[in-house]
This record gives structure tokens, C-alpha cells and sequence, in this order.
């Protein structure tokens, strides 16, 4: 089985370097979009403007599959 890594930006970067073995590349997407989710549950009025978070999803070669942003801005 396939393994792929969930590296999370934001600001200090946090590298995934255990990886999780999922069956293919949909099931790394599915799984990166409930991890972005559960993250943003978690945020609870700490994310502020000017702030941005991401995930990178990459495969076992380290190659990029999906790439998940999200940021803020205050508007004037």
C-alpha cells in the first residue's frame, strides 16, 4: 500500500516524516480534507487576519499531490 505524507504550514512548518499508508491518492485526498476540517474546528478564534494555514499531501517519493490554503485578510 501506498504511503503518503501531510506536511502543515503555518508559519512553523510541521513535516509529516511518518506518513500514513491509504490504499490511493483518493483516499490521501479525503483524508487531507478531514484533516484540514478537524484543524479548522480546532482554530476557535485563534486564526487572525493576515495569518494563513496549509497542507501539502505528497507521495512516497516526496512528489506533491494536493495542496489545501487557507488564508486571511482584514479588509479596510
Amino acid at each position: 500500500m501506498p504511503r503518503y505524507f501531510f506536511n502543515v504550514h503555518n508559519g512553523d512548518p510541521s513535516i509529516d516524516d511518518m506518513g500514513e499508508e491509504l490504499p490511493d491518492d483518493e483516499m490521501a485526498w479525503r483524508t487531507a480534507t478531514v484533516f484540514t476540517a478537524d484543524m479548522l474546528k480546532d482554530i476557535e478564534g485563534k486564526f487572525r487576519p493576515g495569518q494563513e494555514w496549509s497542507l501539502e499531501v505528497t507521495d512516497e517519493e516526496l512528489k506533491p499531490l494536493y495542496f489545501i490554503s487557507i488564508g486571511s485578510r482584514k479588509m479596510s
